[in-house]
């Protein structure tokens, strides 16, 4: 139900922060008696999960898979540090989520004999990923936003920023700002569900909401945060300098069959893996930073333009699109592609049910750390993990509720969101260091004397009357963010 349909009340059993595939699931999972609200940072489609290209990777066909195979390839991408019980659930469970999202009317790519089709990326021994053309993650938002839109139970507020959290008698208290101006509700579980922090670089492909808050919100209330220090850097973004958001090139591309080159238009991926293009994306990203460094030149290349042209149209259809408003038609052409932030590994520490270090409070999807995806992810595991610990995370909360569901008391509490503007430049400035110390190879000396400035920048934004604006709150979620990050790896 739409907020437009309805005020926003004083309490809720459950907020869920953030529309993304993780929020929405967890929705559509939670008992149908109980009052939800699921707050939208900006309009409720925009979301990382929205962005996905490739698609979900899973086990749905044992003719020349198994879960074991699954297995082995997240952890050789995740330079086994995974949590090899979180993978053992991730594997498992996946594929039965993959198949209640089709019965929601999520539509993947299928042949002539209505057989789902597969496809290979990065870091995969098999075709295991189905998916819809090159926008998956748009495909499944906007089937379960469609499905959520029709339970009474769960009211969306779009353009609303969750400011701040704190513990309250059996819940918690919301801080929200709304196009309305400021409120307070009161929930007795809270799920976090808001997203990476890729705003936090110069230059990322997450869109522009994705600046932390949730991990920040989390962190002030005392959950613990793990491996934030893991980011992921997108081997093949476009190579837009003019933008701070770079148009993603699909890891699919290269499971089709495109290479990279060089400068000299030369293929070099030989000298660093013997996998080629289809390394893992940490490994390619590091490749491409050292031939940069070899050749002198940040000029590099995909290219795919020896597929029949059709194939390339029907089969990246969005990409395809998105390269021709640059001026660049892949059937034709070489894609300028370099590195740039893509996803988030670390996050707010979370156990196999998605609870937190904080008592009713969980998370899911980006933002979270299940120890899934190790020190890098396998290309397509992002939107499975979504499914399974947002579908985890509610069936959790069913559980606690069902042995004795305490509700939240809201209070009659004045609170002062006024002060002084924020001084400018602060967001800038954060991502000019992160761009300069931590990006693909870290820059040790950067790190340190970045640390310090991130940090003089977070106790300015803390102790200071400023007012609670959304650029507040969002320079607030970078510092606290970048500061994590350079604290963890700062030796």
């Amino acid at each position: 139900m739409a907020d437009a349909e309805r005020m926003l009340e004083n309490k809720y059993d459950v907020v869920i922060v953030g529309s993304g595939v993780a929020g929405l699931y967890a929705a559509l999972n939670l008992p149908r008696d109980i009052k939800i609200l699921m707050v939208c940072k900006r309009e409720k489609k925009l979301s990382n999960s929205s962005l996905a290209q490739g698609g979900v990777a899973a086990v749905l066909s044992f003719e020349n898979d198994s879960y074991e195979l699954h297995t082995e390839d997240t952890l050789i991408a995740g330079r086994r540090e995974n949590d090899l019980e979180a993978v053992d659930v991730l594997v498992h469970e996946g594929p039965e989520d993959v198949r209640r999202i089709i019965e929601y009317g999520v539509e993947f790519d299928r042949d002539e004999n209505g057989e789902l089709v597969k496809t290979l990326e990065g870091g995969h021994c098999r075709r295991r990923i189905v998916h819809y053309k090159d926008t998956t993650g748009a495909e499944i938002v906007d089937k379960l936003i469609r499905a959520v839109d029709t339970l009474e139970n769960v009211t969306f507020s779009e353009n609303t920023m969750v400011c701040s959290a704190s513990r309250a008698k059996s819940g918690f208290s919301v801080d929200l700002l709304t196009d309305n101006g400021y409120k307070t509700v009161y929930c007795s579980y809270m799920l976090m569900a808001s997203g990476g922090i890729g705003r936090v670089y110069r230059y990322t492909t997450n869109p522009a909401v994705a600046t932390g808050d949730g991990i920040r919100i989390a962190y002030d209330m005392g959950a613990s945060i793990k491996n934030l220090s893991y980011v992921q850097f997108h081997p093949t973004a476009f190579n837009d300098a003019q933008g701070r958001e770079q148009f993603l090139i699909s890891e699919a591309v290269r499971g089709e069959g495109a290479y990279l080159l060089n400068n000299a238009h030369e293929r070099f991926m030989s000298r660093y893996d013997e996998r080629l293009e289809l390394a893992p994306r940490d490994v390619v990203s590091r490749a491409i930073i050292m031939e940069s460094r070899r050749t002198g030149s940040n000029n590099f290349y995909l290219d795919i333009t020896y597929k029949p042209a059709e194939f390339v149209k029907n089969r990246f259809p969005g990409i395809y699109a998105g390269c021709l408003t640059h001026g660049v038609d892949i059937t034709k052409d070489l894609i300028p592609i370099f590195p740039c932030q893509h996803y988030l590994m670390g996050g707010i520490e979370v156990d196999l049910n998605s609870r937190t270090t904080v008592p009713r409070l969980y998370a899911a999807g980006e933002c979270s750390c299940t120890g899934v995806h190790g020190h890098n992810r396998l290309a397509s595991n992002s939107l499975l993990e979504a499914l399974v610990f947002g579908r985890r995370a509610a069936l959790d909360i069913k559980r606690c509720i069902d042995t004795g569901f305490a509700e939240v008391s809201a209070q009659d509490t004045q609170k002062d969101f006024s002060g002084a503007p924020m001084p400018k430049g602060l967001r800038t400035e954060i991502r000019s260091i992160m761009q300069r110390a931590y990006f693909v190879i870290p820059d040790e000396g950067a790190i340190h004397e970045g640390k310090k400035r991130v940090e003089a920048i977070l106790q300015r934004l803390k102790s200071g009357k400023f007012a609670v604006t959304h650029d507040y709150c969002e320079a607030l979620s970078l510092a606290t963010v970048a500061y994590i990050i350079l604290k963890e790896v700062d030796k």
